[in-house]
């Protein structure tokens, strides 16, 4: 299982929320009180008699701490969680249309508004179409993954020669050029899924076979762009509608991995 940042910033907002109120209706309240006495009590007694000023009941460091981390915890929270979200591509699963390296952001409210962590949707706003790209937990792993929608409930997927027919028809593509040019590594087409034109690519040494499926309600259909070279519903099945992320939008970074600076050059809508 991998780091769980929503669960650890979900409690952590928590926590210091639950200090925050604390302090706001009852510790605060209560040293004033305790001060003001003290302050009450040194003014009827001589100087010499009278209590320290660092004898003053002060705000506690856990509590001074999670008043200030509250709010911008509480920020990050309702942003990640119901606006945008962070992402980056661990592998080559999607390119072209994405590389390795690449920091995007995700539409969390595309697909409807979802609590955090646990993941119930609470408001509808669009449903997922084919060719879009989306972030999703797959029913094999519990970890972000990343593919484009090739069939959405009641779709009858085939895939055959590398072609997609989606109910009985034909997924145009045009074939663009050789990667590279010469002793091509790979073939790179234009496919259209829908209204969304995108580029894939296809290894022209292996072979595929033909495949069904068919895709019940509640469930999506996922296949990668680099079509030879990705772990997708091909292998480990569909994806349920619970698990959806959200809607992949923008490039926004690109890092090389290793000791690279990033750089923003290559910042992009995600077709």
């Amino acid at each position: 299982m991998s780091f769980n940042f929503p669960l650890i910033l979900v409690l952590s907002t928590a926590f210091t929320g639950l200090i925050w109120i604390l302090e706001v209706f009852y510790l605060k309240p209560r040293r004033l009180r305790v001060n003001k006495n003290q302050v009450s009590n040194k003014e009827k007694i001589s100087s010499d008699n009278a209590p320290a000023e660092g004898e003053l009941k002060s705000q506690p460091l856990l509590v001074e701490y999670s008043v200030s981390f509250f709010p911008v915890l509480a920020i990050v929270l309702i942003f990640r969680s119901f606006l945008f979200e962070p992402f980056q591509i661990p592998s080559g699963s999607m390119i072209p249309t994405l590389k390795v390296g690449d920091f995007i952001l995700v539409n969390k409210y595309h697909y409807g508004l979802r609590l955090p962590v646990i993941g119930t949707k609470i408001f509808d706003i669009a449903e997922p179409k084919n060719g879009e790209v989306m972030v999703f937990i797959p029913p094999h792993r519990d970890d972000y993954f990343i593919k484009r929608i090739v069939g959405i409930p009641g779709d009858k997927v085939r895939y055959q020669d590398k072609v997609i027919y989606i109910n009985g028809k034909k997924q145009t593509q045009t074939f663009v050029g050789q990667i590279p040019a010469k002793n091509p590594e790979s073939l790179e087409y234009k496919e259209k899924l829908g209204e969304i034109d995108h580029l894939i690519h296809r290894n022209p040494y292996r072979q595929t076979r033909i495949d069904e499926w068919m895709v019940p309600e509640g469930y999506y259909f996922m296949l990668g762009d680099n079509r030879d070279q990705s772990s997708d519903s091909r292998y480990w099945g569909l994806v349920s509608e619970e698990n959806i992320v959200g809607k992949a939008v923008a490039v926004w970074m690109h890092k090389e991995p290793g000791f690279n600076f990033p750089e923003f050059t290559q910042n992009r809508l995600i077709q």
